[in-house]
């Protein structure tokens, strides 16, 4: 996936039903693409009781989202964009905003 979408960005949903939402990503899967993103595209899950459920019942829990689905919002200007890549005299490869040309870190 490189250097696009990380854990704790503010990303935007455009497309499918939870089409406009904004939220914070919580977890990348790197394996298949997708994200979890805090308080969108939840889903109710039927769990017996375990250890870490004892009461067991309905669970209500993000579902994953395919990375192409969202895009990051810039925290400089607020809105959202792609991604650009530039290396610093360090070596050290760092993401950018394709709006405002600044550093998103």
């Amino acid at each position: 996936m490189g250097l696009g979408i990380k854990k704790n960005d503010n990303v935007l949903v455009t497309t499918g039903d939870e089409k406009g939402k904004k939220g914070r990503v919580i977890a990348v899967r790197t394996g298949d693409d997708r994200l979890l993103i805090e308080r969108v595209n939840m889903i109710k899950k039927h769990m017996k009781p375990s250890k870490k459920y004892a009461q067991g019942g309905i669970i209500e829990r993000e579902a994953p989202l395919h990375r192409s689905n969202v895009m990051l919002v810039c925290p400089k200007c607020d809105k959202p964009t792609r991604t650009g890549h530039n290396i610093l005299e360090n070596g050290r490869k760092i993401r950018t905003c394709k709006k405002c040309r600044e550093v998103i870190e």
